[in-house]
């Protein structure tokens, strides 16, 4: 399987924020009040936004993609290629939502809560954020649940 960019020509490339879908046939409801969340949490964190975009894929398009690109053979919920540095935020995010689905069941909680939650986690390493030690996983955990808070729906 190759894997195809949602995008293929520098046009199709609008500042902004951009959900898609590539083989799992979904897309978030609400997407202009999600749009206005990142905005905000992307303003909170002083970042500026040039390019955001979210694909949402199955657990195997994102596992090829781990294979692909990461020389990694795990399955994930989330990968996020950044595109520049921060304070800039240009990037695609590509989210399982399969994993997002199963994981919620887990945890117990909403699938549209862990879906935000792993929608911004995505956007908080672009804003700088790492959560490799258990400090800054609680860190990265304390910045996802305030900006859940923010999430007016």
């Amino acid at each position: 399987m190759t894997i195809d960019w949602p995008f293929d020509t520098e046009a199709e490339l609008e500042a902004g924020i951009s959900f898609h879908d590539e083989d799992a046939r979904f897309l978030p409801a609400y997407p202009q009040k999600l749009h206005s969340w990142i905005e905000n949490i992307i303003k909170r964190e002083d970042c500026q936004l040039q390019q955001l975009t979210y694909i949402f894929c199955s657990d195997q398009y994102l596992h090829q993609i781990n294979l692909e690109y990461l020389d990694h053979d795990t399955y994930t919920d989330i990968i996020t290629f950044p595109y520049a540095e921060p304070p800039l935020i240009h990037s695609d995010i590509f989210i399982s939502v399969e994993r997002v689905r199963e994981n919620a069941d887990t945890l117990k909680v909403p699938f549209e809560q862990e879906l935000h939650r792993v929608i911004i986690h995505g956007l908080l390493h672009l804003c700088g954020y790492p959560d490799k030690t258990e400090a800054e996983a609680r860190q990265m955990r304390a910045k996802e649940d305030e900006a859940l808070t923010l999430l007016d729906l």
